[in-house]
């Protein structure tokens, strides 16, 4: 039975998700100076009282939405996975593993994401709260990397080639600020899945 709480808590669920998704468009379009509390209340229609009733402080506001983007970023890595199951394991296989890496880092998540690295890099009090999502985020990502590639990480070799590919797509994904790198990109991913798919099947001392 619904209780007369709920629509008030849905309210208050749809307020903050609004608030949320305006702070990762507002970094991703604008950077960081923009993305204020009064600028993120109004991208998101709603008032500058009501944004600091969920989050009373910029820094509030921005530590969530990094949760968010990384919650976000997780439930589509999930998506990837099982879109990959009709794929026989092979180069193919490896090289949509490795593109699908690749392209969630030229995404406006990463582009979001970035400004708060490069904020929290000469702000302490926000590299506190980063470092610590930051890793936790690191190592969820070479987990799934390593579940989609059916690596043994177990292996230092394996381990370290895994590691690499994430590297490098958040280095490709950093190519593309500025300019579209997605023609360099495309065969810098078809060579790299190719050498990838031998070097994780072939044996390690």
């Amino acid at each position: 039975m619904a209780t007369p709480h709920e629509p008030k808590q849905d309210r208050s669920r749809a307020t903050r998700q609004r608030l949320l998704e305006a702070t990762i468009d507002c970094l991703a379009d604008k950077g960081w100076a923009a993305a204020t509390v009064a600028v993120v209340a109004e991208r998101a229609g709603v008032s500058r009282g009501a944004a600091q009733h969920h989050f009373p402080t910029r820094e509030d506001l921005i530590t969530a939405a990094l949760e968010y983007m990384f919650d976000t970023r997780s439930g589509q890595a999930m998506e990837e996975a099982a879109s990959l199951s009709g794929l026989v394991d092979g180069v193919a296989r490896t090289e949509a593993v490795v593109a699908g890496l690749v392209e969630s880092y030229t995404s406006p998540l990463f582009k979001a994401a970035l400004q708060v690295w490069t904020h929290a890099a000469a702000d302490p009090v926000m590299r506190e709260r980063i470092v610590p999502l930051e890793a936790r985020f690191g190592r969820a990502s070479h987990r799934r990397a390593v579940e989609a590639l059916g690596a043994d990480d177990s292996d230092p070799v394996a381990h370290h080639l895994v590691q690499a590919t994430l590297d490098m797509a958040r280095g490709l994904g950093l190519a593309d600020v500025l300019t579209d790198d997605s023609a360099r990109r495309k065969r810098i991913v078809e060579q790299w899945a190719a050498t990838l798919h031998a070097a994780l099947r072939a044996p390690h001392p």
